[in-house]
């Protein structure tokens, strides 16, 4: 038989965005629902990244300290090398906040957080297992979602469904809003290879003829990028592992001893990279944030940033107009005009990376030298704030105006 649930705002997808916005709802009072269509948060290769303007989210609601005990890495230089050069790119050491770097820590850590502490509040529901279907839609308003979960069909009515299941959203493509493809030249392929105490500093990224390969130092392991021309992965692969091994230790000299470590393709994760975004990030009782309503590069690392950002911006819109019911359609395209500009402007930087930089080095057949732009940041340190506050804060940070209601006793 169909389950049948109520409430004032079910989330499809227990992302960044969708976990973020529960959590400021039902803080805030208002009774949600985040449903999630895997059994736990624990993926491999998903963005790691927190940012300098996410950790001053996690001040204002007072759970930067406790958060900031977790395992995490701390990055407060952004370091690489292009051909024989070693640059520094940019310096979050004098941003205005009260994190001066990019914490490295796995998402499954950071939603897990989350969800303990948006359990404390009376007003949070987190249904895993839970995969969203289909629009429940009455008189062109969307007033509900189907899900399908192991116990069987559900059915959730509500004020408010909010998309935030990433960039493949099924929510989107039910309502029928319609995206703009911007267009990729890469594709990336997501690997780890052991970390070794003698391993010198970590440095973000090397530039070769033809080829941009990352590491993030992750503790115990690097977690290592490595950027191939769009569609190229089938080519990769036909050309044989041992290839691809020997490539790495061409990048980096020092794996020599561990690329063996890359025991098949099947330790090879593919991200296909995608830029989009919606036209329209709403109809009449639904809406769209985080990647289901713009795709991004994942230069910089920027996607979980500018979820959470759209998170912030609409729990501050619709705690209130969500009290007394359904929220009419002029304020859900608030969310939209808030965040919008932002997220252009931050896609605009992507693509003109893309297609400036990315493209050519991926065409060079010989050794890349550092551009002016760069010799400029090692010539004037002080220049090196400048990539620094647009990457580690964004265009339009957002600050918690929501309220908090008294938490629930917990169990």
């Amino acid at each position: 038989m169909t389950e049948t649930i109520t409430t004032g705002c079910v989330i499809a997808g227990c992302g960044p965005a969708g976990m973020m916005l529960g959590f400021l709802l039902a803080r805030a009072g208002i009774d949600v629902l985040v449903i999630e269509k895997h059994a736990d948060f624990f993926r491999d290769f998903r963005g790691d990244t927190i940012h300098p303007s996410t950790l001053q989210i996690m001040y204002e609601l007072g759970l930067l300290e406790e958060f900031l005990k977790r395992p995490h890495q701390e990055v407060r230089e952004l370091t690489g090398q292009i051909g024989d050069e070693t640059v520094v790119i940019g310096d979050f050491r004098h941003l205005p906040t009260h994190c001066k770097f990019i914490a490295l820590m796995p998402q499954w850590d950071f939603l897990n957080f989350l969800a303990e502490h948006a359990r404390r509040y009376a007003g949070f529901h987190l249904r895993m297992q839970a995969r969203a279907t289909d629009l429940i839609i009455a008189d062109g308003r969307v007033v509900g979602v189907l899900a399908e979960t192991p116990e069987g069909p559900l059915e959730i009515r509500a004020d408010l469904v909010v998309g935030a299941d990433g960039r493949h959203s099924d929510i989107r493509e039910r309502a029928g809003l319609k995206v703009e493809d911007l267009g990729a030249p890469m594709d990336v392929l997501w690997l780890r290879l052991s970390r070794r105490p003698e391993d010198k500093q970590q440095t973000l990224g090397r530039i070769q003829a033809g080829v941009i390969f990352v590491m993030l130092d992750r503790g115990d392991y690097w977690q290592c990028a490595y950027v191939i021309p769009k569609g190229g992965y089938e080519k990769m692969r036909a050309a044989g592992l041992e290839a691809f091994r020997a490539s790495i230790v061409a990048l980096n000299p020092a794996f020599a001893d561990r690329v063996h470590e890359i025991a098949s393709w099947d330790d090879v994760k593919l991200l296909t990279v995608t830029v989009d975004r919606l036209k329209s990030w709403s109809r009449p009782g639904l809406l769209c944030i985080g990647d289901a309503a713009h795709a991004m590069s994942p230069i910089g690392g920027v996607g979980i940033n500018l979820a959470i950002q759209d998170a912030v911006a609409a729990a501050n819109i619709l705690w209130e107009p969500l009290r007394p019911g359904p929220v009419p359609l002029e304020v859900l395209d608030r969310v939209q005009e808030r965040r919008e500009w932002p997220t252009r402007a931050t896609q605009r930087l992507q693509l003109f990376i893309q297609d400036r930089v990315i493209s050519n080095v991926l065409a060079l057949k010989t050794t890349p030298r550092p551009p002016l732009a760069v010799k400029l940041l090692q010539w004037f340190p002080v220049l090196r704030r400048i990539p620094a506050r647009v990457l580690g804060m964004g265009f339009r940070p957002e600050h918690v105006q929501t309220p908090e209601v008294a938490p629930a006793p917990r169990q």
